[in-house]
């Protein structure tokens, strides 16, 4: 059963002259109690695609259609109002850059009390620190955290901190963004073990949005790799690792340094050339420019079609 279906969506960054095509139709499922995998380089678009899953939409950025379906509601045929209400409630965001997320100014309990009166009015501030308090032990924080202000806590803190703020209102999806990219190693795995915790115990599913895909490897069960504003290539962790099918996905497979045998065996090597510009982005393919296998047909832009079973790409190379 998919807790998250993604139709088409599209939103763009609006500038002086032109429109960002930062997230240009895509579709995706995200399965209950699953945690899918979003990868790709920098610019490709996976933040903004954050933003848009749970309806974050303050210009410049503007959402221009497709569907974000949430246990069958779609979001953007919401109230504002309403969506609000399911933004905490039942989807809820770890943002980039999570350690700069809190108010400087407040105390953590007087922050999360702020998030949790929107939503609720009657509920008492005494009951607030009762859960806030189970909140944070389960993410690895004693209560004196939460009359602490964030300059008094380290980086991996911080990021807890955001978690367990983050999932005080027991949303069933949670959309985490680059959880781990400003974290030493051993604060790495303490985030992954707590977000795989918190997705066995509670029965939540996520999207784990990430540039490094040695992270991503250890989480998800499913992939999907982006590419200036598109989905490209969809499958099983694994399957996507150790045999991509998209020459964008080798290429970015290749790019990675790895310990383990089996891909230290790859010739590392550096895609060449240079994203696009999303203002103006190349017709057809958009990785045509960059890739050593383009051909005339790549003039007109590939669906994203089922190959292989449980895998899908979009590249009239693979599924013509």
């Amino acid at each position: 059963m998919e807790e998250l279906e993604v139709e088409g969506l599209r939103g763009f960054w609006q500038s002086r002259r032109s429109y960002v095509k930062a997230v240009d139709g895509v579709t995706f499922k995200v399965y209950k109690n699953e945690i899918v995998g979003i990868v790709g380089e920098s610019g490709c678009g996976k933040s903004t695609l954050a933003k848009l899953l749970i309806g974050l939409v303050e210009p410049p950025l503007q959402y221009i259609d497709g569907k974000v379906l949430i246990e069958g509601i779609d979001l953007y045929k919401l109230p504002e109002k309403k969506r609000r209400r399911i933004n905490g409630e039942v989807i809820s965001y770890v943002p980039q850059g999570a350690m700069n997320a809190l108010n400087p100014t407040k105390r953590i309990i007087d922050l999360i009390t702020d998030i949790v009166k929107e939503h609720n009015n009657k509920y008492p501030k005494e009951q607030i620190y009762k859960d806030a308090t189970k909140n944070f032990e389960e993410v690895g924080l004693s209560s004196d955290v939460l009359n602490m202000y964030p300059f008094e806590l380290s980086g991996g803190m911080k990021q807890r901190a955001v978690i367990g703020i983050s999932v005080m209102l027991n949303p069933k999806i949670l959309v985490v963004d680059e959880p781990t990219s400003a974290l030493d190693v051993s604060s790495q795995k303490v985030i992954l073990k707590l977000l795989w915790k918190l997705k066995e115990e509670r029965g939540m599913s996520m999207v784990f949005i990430t540039h490094d895909i040695a992270t991503v490897r250890q989480i998800s069960s499913r992939i999907i790799v982006m590419y200036a504003g598109k989905i490209v290539e969809i499958g099983k962790t694994e399957d996507v690792i150790y045999n991509p099918l998209h020459p964008y996905t080798k290429m970015l497979m290749s790019a990675v340094v790895s310990l383990e045998t089996e891909i230290r065996k790859r010739k590392i090597e550096g895609i060449p050339g240079a994203p696009p510009d999303l203002s103006n982005p190349p017709t057809g393919c958009r990785f045509a420019p960059r890739c050593p296998y383009a051909a005339s047909m790549c003039e007109k832009e590939p669906p994203l079609i089922d190959v292989d079973g449980d895998k899908k790409v979009a590249c009239w190379r693979v599924i013509k």
